[in-house]
């Protein structure tokens, strides 16, 4: 009985080693198959090399920048290359073929979608994130809380040269206009919006954190910017609500009031893409592929509001579509 249970216990002893190994060695497997896989997927991405080149609006450049250096960090064979010349520069030299992409903060115009025709560049737009155009003025402003859009069009088409022009119970004030340059979406995406597309009168800049800087240190300044550079310099600013249809006492630029467009100065960001090199150029048809994966996450880290999931999953399916 003994010696039947001694031989039980080494055939299930042994059976169980025979197990553990044969378990041992499906987990080895598994494990060279997965370390294989990552391998492959790591050398398939330092196998890719080339050139990619964009340029365009300084407002979406944060977020493809924050893209870049992580896509820079999986195919170190990829050069990308980001200019920041604005939107409308962007566009001119997507139109020369410069370009493989234009980064920009509103819609491509008519005028520009001609031009491309006429040169036979086809393009695919891609929405990225959304963006909250804040005005804001200087933190000691104890005055301005919100303003409608027709005394911002008082302020930036000149009319208004002080704070009571503005409003009867504003002090009289010379008011201090900062503005982004015509080579801005930002630019035309206010003149659209408040001027009818009307010429701003105020001391323009091409570089934003000049405007912001400007409204830090001006008592009875103004400025407009990204929603991501009122972020990032919150503590030495005073955000205005905005009011568009002339009740209550407007809305204040927020991720929720972005999102669901009700902050009236909200708009879309975009990566404008050219097709011939989607097709044709494997390393930027791969940076575009990245850019829309880990878009979400960029447009928050670099304080702009995400789109849906949806939307980029339906980005993808377009992208994929263009071969």
């Amino acid at each position: 009985m003994k010696k039947w249970q001694l031989v039980g216990s080494t055939t299930v002893l042994g059976t169980a080693l025979l197990l553990g190994a044969c378990g041992g060695a499906a987990d080895k497997k598994e494990n060279n198959a997965s370390e294989d896989k990552g391998a492959s997927t790591d050398t398939a991405a330092k196998d890719i090399e080339g050139k990619v080149a964009g340029d365009g609006s300084s407002t979406v450049a944060p977020v493809t920048e924050k893209i870049n250096e992580e896509f820079n960090a999986e195919y170190p064979n990829v050069e990308v290359a980001i200019g920041t010349s604005g939107t409308g520069g962007g566009f001119e030299k997507f139109i020369a073929g410069e370009t493989d992409f234009s980064n920009a903060s509103r819609d491509i115009k008519d005028e520009e979608k001609k031009a491309l025709e006429d040169k036979k560049i086809e393009y695919t737009e891609f929405k990225i994130a959304s963006d909250g155009l804040t005005v804001a003025v200087n933190k000691d402003n104890d005055f301005v809380d919100y303003l409608t859009f027709e005394e911002l069009a008082k302020i930036y088409s000149g009319k208004a040269k002080t704070w009571k022009d503005v409003r009867a119970d504003f002090p009289a004030e010379e008011i201090k206009a900062f503005s982004p340059d015509q080579s801005h979406g930002t630019y035309d995406f206010f003149s659209e919006e408040v001027l009818d597309e009307g010429e701003i009168k105020a001391e323009k800049n091409a570089d934003t954190n000049v405007i912001v800087k400007s409204v830090q240190d001006n008592k009875t300044s103004i400025g407009f910017f990204g929603y991501n550079f009122y972020q990032e310099n919150k503590d030495n600013l005073k955000a205005v609500k905005i009011q568009k249809e002339g009740k209550g006492e407007g809305v204040e630029a927020t991720e929720e009031s972005v999102k669901d467009g009700s902050y009236p100065l909200s708009r879309p960001l975009f990566i404008y893409a050219k097709n011939d090199s989607l097709k044709e150029n494997k390393a930027f048809k791969e940076f575009m592929k990245f850019a829309l994966e880990k878009a979400k996450d960029a447009s928050t880290e670099s304080g702009y509001v995400a789109l849906e999931d949806a939307e980029y999953e339906k980005s993808l399916k377009t992208l994929e579509g263009i071969k």
